[in-house]
C-alpha cells in the first residue's frame, strides 16, 4: 500500500519504507482516526435512536397476519405457490405487491425455530426488557410508572 499525493506542496508517492515514512505514518494515523470517529457517531446514532424507540431497517414483509393467513392455509392443504398471490405487503416500497415465494418460506422457517425453541424466545424477550430498565435511570423508572 502506497500513498500518491497527486497536487500540493508534497506531490509524490510515499510508502510505509524509505523516503516519506514519516508522512505515509502520518496520514495513515489521521485515516484510522477519522474512521474510528465515523464508527462512534454512528454507533452514537444508533443508540440514541434505540433508546427513542426507533429501530433501522426495513419494515417486515411478512407481517404476523400474514404469517398466520399462510399457516391457516398451509393446513388446509394449499401450497406456497398458491397463497403467495393472495398475501399483499401493506408497507414499505413494495407496498401493494406479494411478497416473494422465498420471503413466505423463509417467515415459515422462522416461525418453525421459534416454535421449537420458545424458551430461547422467552429469555431473548426477558433479556431484552432487563436491558431496557437497566439503560434507564432511576428518575425515568419513576416517571415511566
Amino acid at each position: 500500500m502506497v500513498l500518491e499525493m497527486l497536487a500540493g506542496p508534497l506531490p509524490g508517492i510515499y510508502g510505509p519504507t524509505g523516503p516519506g515514512k514519516l508522512l505515509f505514518a502520518f496520514f495513515a494515523a489521521m485515516a484510522e482516526t477519522e474512521r474510528e470517529n465515523i464508527r462512534e457517531s454512528t454507533l452514537e446514532g444508533l443508540d440514541a435512536a434505540a433508546r427513542k424507540g426507533k429501530h433501522g431497517g426495513r419494515p417486515p414483509v411478512i407481517t404476523n397476519d400474514m404469517l398466520h393467513t399462510v399457516l391457516r392455509r398451509r393446513a388446509g392443504g394449499e401450497s406456497v405457490q398458491q397463497i403467495q398471490p393472495d398475501l399483499i405487503i401493506p408497507t414499505g416500497k413494495r407496498k401493494g405487491h406479494s411478497p416473494s415465494v422465498a420471503s413466505i418460506y423463509r417467515a415459515l422457517a422462522e416461525h418453525a425455530h421459534s416454535e421449537a425453541y420458545p424458551e430461547a424466545v422467552e429469555a431473548a424477550h426477558t433479556d431484552f426488557v432487563n436491558l431496557r430498565q437497566r439503560d434507564r435511570g432511576p428518575a425515568q423508572l419513576l416517571s415511566a410508572t
